[in-house]
């Protein structure tokens, strides 16, 4: 069928005998989405407040792809190897939950978090190929070494967590090796907070919100 049933509109009709005289709900229009998002919790995102500004990212996106009835992937690299949080579900508040008691330590293995989005990325766009996948990266890009690296299957924003008053630019050098739109955290504050930058009048941000009204581009 094309869409769900809708019975009170096909009971006011009367008891339907044939199939026919079942009353559909249209279909939505809007294609299915889902977000996964490659979170850097390393050692060095503890520095100048990186992961508390992060979190307020990560806060802010997972209550809109609730609005938005976006899927959620959220795969978090920090340690000694990635580890997926969430694949491919609807948010909830589980997810808060995991985002409060989240921390930052160890290595960055974040070679191996980028690997496994894409493997699994592929995996799914063959079973939902009508899915509209976004893919978002928060990192400060503190890496030893910057390999060669293939664009990610789907439109890629990196979102660069590096505050430290000496910056090393890694992040943005990643963005492009992946052909990811690239953006500053700090250009994200909220109004009014430490460190902020004025908007321009015409920004769609708010005061107090982090607001991801990004574009994403299509690779």
């Amino acid at each position: 069928m094309a869409g769900r049933i809708d019975w009170a509109a096909t009971l006011r009709q009367g008891r339907p005998q044939r199939r026919e005289q079942l009353v559909l709900r249209p279909r939505s229009q809007q294609a299915d989405e889902l977000w996964l998002v490659l979170v850097d919790a390393s050692a060095s995102t503890r520095r100048h407040g990186a992961l508390s500004l992060a979190k307020g990212v990560l806060a802010e996106l997972f209550d809109s792809a609730y609005r938005q009835r976006a899927r959620l992937a959220v795969l978090q690299a920090g340690g000694r190897e990635a580890q997926w949080l969430w694949q491919g579900r609807k948010a909830s508040a589980e997810l808060h939950r995991w985002l409060h008691e989240l921390g930052a330590g160890g290595g960055t293995p974040l070679f191996d978090a980028l690997q496994q989005a894409g493997d699994w990325l592929l995996r799914r766009q063959r079973l939902k190929p009508s899915e509209r996948q976004r893919l978002l990266i928060l990192t400060d890009g503190r890496l030893r070494d910057l390999p060669p690296l293939a664009p990610l299957p789907c439109p890629t924003l990196l979102l660069d967590t590096e505050r430290s008053p000496i910056r090393l630019g890694r992040a943005r050098q990643l963005a492009q090796a992946l052909q990811a739109e690239y953006q500053h955290i700090d250009d994200l504050l909220p109004v009014g907070a430490a460190g902020a930058p004025s908007l321009a009048g015409d920004d769609r941000r708010q005061a107090g919100s982090y607001g991801l009204s990004v574009t994403w581009r299509t690779p």
